[in-house]
């Protein structure tokens, strides 16, 4: 199949609430221009080089994530453009995102990202971090950043069920920090889980963007 009959064939199993984030990471422009003719405006990358890369030679209505590992050092290159940082997974980094779009008067929007998995190599927050550094933005800590959701991804494993449950467990924990700290903010409404191979799992548990790369382009 194509990528544009890949492309369709994702949008037809999602609700008008969800949003498909195309992932992007290793694959040619050109092969995300095929993307991109079929209708698609939203990519996601891992690595700022190549996100930056891609930014620069693709056309400028397309809405970028940054989905991978974020460090300190690379902020600055992508707050410039960046619509959403998935990846936010230390109060260092949300230090840094701070003060790189407090420079060009912007607010940037954030996802945090929560621990979920049952690997060491996840990065994200754990829930008494999460509910601490809540505190600090209550208090006005992060004046140039809006938290507007959550991210997590799942154990990597063929166990639907684990899956499944880790996906429900984020999903209570989303709809929580709702109640509790943004009930009056109608922003604070994106839950970014799952990906190719278990995106399907995700929107059963309440997820709202997913970010498939393989089942769209091909393997890497």
């Amino acid at each position: 199949m194509s990528i544009a009959a890949n492309i369709e064939k994702i949008k037809q199993q999602l609700s008008q609430n969800i949003k498909l984030i195309a992932v992007s990471k290793t694959k040619p422009v050109e092969t995300l221009m095929e993307a991109y003719n079929s209708g698609q405006k939203i990519f996601g990358e891992n690595k700022v080089q190549e996100l930056v890369g891609k930014f620069e030679q693709m056309p400028k209505d397309i809405e970028w994530h940054m989905i991978g590992h974020l460090q300190s050092n690379k902020v600055k290159y992508i707050i410039p453009f960046v619509a959403l940082i998935h990846s936010v997974d230390s109060e260092n980094i949300l230090l840094e995102i701070n003060k790189q779009a407090a420079k060009i008067n912007k607010i940037q929007q954030v996802l945090l990202q929560i621990s979920i998995a049952d690997e060491e190599t996840k990065f994200g927050f754990e829930e008494a971090e999460l509910f601490n550094l809540l505190v600090k933005f209550k208090n006005h800590e992060f004046p140039n950043i809006e938290i507007v959701g959550l991210m997590g991804m799942a154990t990597f494993t063929e166990n639907e069920e684990q899956i499944a449950n880790e996906f429900a467990g984020l999903k209570k924990l989303f709809d929580n920090v709702k109640a509790t700290y943004f009930s009056s903010q109608e922003s604070f409404h994106q839950l970014s889980m799952g990906m190719s191979s278990d995106y399907q799992i995700a929107i059963a548990n309440g997820s709202n963007l997913i970010r498939v790369g393989s089942t769209i382009f091909g393997g890497r």
